[in-house]
């Protein structure tokens, strides 16, 4: 177990804004009651000594953490739900009352281990992940916390650092432009660089343990893609859009399904997978829009063709259409969208694999300034 050696909370700086209040987007409404945060870790092999964590490590993030949240308001915010479905969900932040979470821990366990690639127990690491606060009941609302951090030192060995947000908050592109900005201003020292339909009540969630699972590692070598591409076009000369992305998440949806229970052969096998359409749609949406712009691609294969001889093939063109005729077609991408909500509905206890963000969101950048910095995760 971790030894918890400070819980605080971190506000943005005294100079911010006195009150800010962003209401829930289209994009934001369908992950409004997902209430399970999305969780993030990153691992620094960074030696570090107890009394350095403590005396310098851990008040520069917290400095560096405030600095942020002044250019970052809505992180520091709770989510808004009115009892009154007349209005909006809201994320709502008030200097004096608004601020995220921290907490500090120490934890004596083999860091090697936990940054490895070997299959390993995959509750350890829930150790690591901070617990955002339980939904408030107000009078007229409810309320919730969108962010909570958490940074674990491993002494002598590394660092970790643990974030949990609501989906309603930001993608994916959002979300790693904060984790960049504070690791830079962290590193740098200042912050002069970085100048629908609502129906039911708010739920807290909460992840239940043993998951009687593993988390393992495996890795595809830009060789490797190469070679899975290449397999692909031989077949199938004329297909369009065999991206890394298809080729690699084709070859695991195969895998995975081969390797799974044995269902009848007519059952539908989904793959489905989000997509950043902040370039997709017209007008265009500004890159750095913080918050929700996804869309989303369903491919559909009956499991006897995905596990059969040319079930890696069929899993590629699957995806490589959805891609080209849907989620790359401005006319198409947003096409359907009043019906999301309910299509989401529909797809409980199907057969499914899901993929979320994307190798573009590359949190592996972000550099806190620990020198000896060697592993991500």
């Amino acid at each position: 177990m971790a030894t918890i050696l400070e819980t605080c909370r971190v506000p943005a700086p005294s100079g911010a804004a006195a009150e800010l209040s962003v209401p829930l987007t289209f994009h934001d409404i369908p992950w409004l009651h997902f209430l399970h945060p999305i969780r993030r870790l990153l691992f620094y092999d960074y030696p570090c000594s107890k009394p350095h964590f403590l005396e310098t490590v851990a008040p520069k993030l917290k400095e560096s953490l405030s600095f942020t949240l002044g250019h970052y308001l809505p992180v520091a915010g709770d989510l808004i739900f009115p009892l009154n479905s007349e209005k909006k969900a809201e994320i709502r932040y008030v200097a004096g009352d608004s601020a995220v979470s921290l907490t500090i821990a120490e934890f004596d366990s083999d860091f090697d281990d936990l940054i490895g690639n070997h299959a390993r127990d995959a509750d350890q690491f829930y150790e690591f992940v901070p617990q955002i606060d339980p939904v408030k009941d107000e009078s007229e609302y409810q309320r919730v916390p969108v962010m909570a951090l958490k940074v674990t030192l491993f002494p002598g060995r590394g660092i970790c650092v643990g974030l949990a947000n609501l989906h309603c908050l930001g993608d994916a592109s959002s979300l790693v432009r904060f984790i960049q900005a504070w690791a830079s201003i962290n590193k740098l020292g200042g912050d002069e660089e970085f100048l629908t339909k609502q129906e039911v009540p708010l739920k807290s969630s909460s992840f239940p343990l043993p998951t009687n699972r593993v988390r393992a590692t495996y890795i595809l070598r830009q060789t490797d893609i190469e070679k899975l591409k290449y397999f692909v076009l031989a077949k199938k000369p004329g297909l369009i859009q065999v991206s890394s992305f298809v080729v690699t998440v084709s070859y695991v949806w195969t895998c995975l399904v081969k390797s799974g229970e044995q269902v009848d052969d007519d059952v539908l096998e989904y793959f489905i997978f989000t997509a950043d359409i902040r370039a997709r749609i017209d007008p265009q949406v500004p890159a750095n829009y913080f918050g929700n712009c996804l869309g989303y691609g369903a491919a559909i294969i009956e499991h006897k063709q995905l596990v059969g001889e040319q079930g890696f093939v069929m899993a590629v063109e699957a995806i490589a259409d959805e891609i080209k005729n849907r989620v790359n077609k401005k006319d198409e991408v947003l096409k359907g969208a009043e019906n999301w909500l309910s299509q989401i509905k529909e797809m409980t206890g199907i057969r499914s694999l899901g993929v979320s963000g994307s190798p573009k969101f590359d949190l592996s950048t972000a550099d806190f300034g620990w020198e000896g910095r060697e592993s991500w995760k």
